[in-house]
């Protein structure tokens, strides 16, 4: 597989969609209890090709990401070709954590504690591996709100 399977809990939220699924490939309802008890083994193929699926029109789709830790945000804008990274990370002196929403109007009364960075980068194999990656160790899909807010910053 070029993801993984979903899991069990993230297949019951795409309940709707994954039946979808099955009735585009002519099978019913009764079709898949009795598929999953007699062959178990094309039914798992049929959720492993669901869940390719899903992964692949979810990255397709993502144009921002972000990766809060408690001292430190880091924000992603997925382009075709590259990823840019902005990021703000507070030292122990400046009473923040990233985890939870952030007051950027409080934030700024710390500004001798903070540091915004800025890198870009080509995708490590491809965009599709990379961003399913990240997804993976805990980043967040995102409107870009804040992106747009660091880059201001950042000018």
């Amino acid at each position: 597989m070029k993801y993984r399977r979903l899991k069990d809990s993230e297949l019951e939220k795409l309940e709707k969609r994954f039946v979808e699924f099955l009735v585009s490939n002519t099978i019913t309802g009764d079709d898949w209890a009795m598929l999953k008890t007699k062959n178990p083994e094309r039914a798992s193929t049929l959720i492993d090709i669901f869940s390719e699926m899903v992964f692949e029109t979810t990255i397709k789709r993502i144009e921002y990401l972000k990766h809060r830790e408690s001292k430190e945000i880091k924000l992603f804008k997925c382009e075709a070709d590259k990823i840019i990274l902005m990021g703000l990370s507070a030292d122990e002196t400046v009473p923040v954590d990233f985890t939870v929403n952030i007051d950027m109007k409080e934030l700024m009364n710390h500004t001798e504690g903070l540091s915004i960075f800025k890198q870009e980068k080509e995708y490590k194999p491809n965009r599709e591996i990379e961003l399913f990656r990240m997804l993976e160790s805990g980043c967040q899909i995102t409107d870009g709100h804040l992106f747009g807010i660091f880059e201001k910053l950042n000018s």
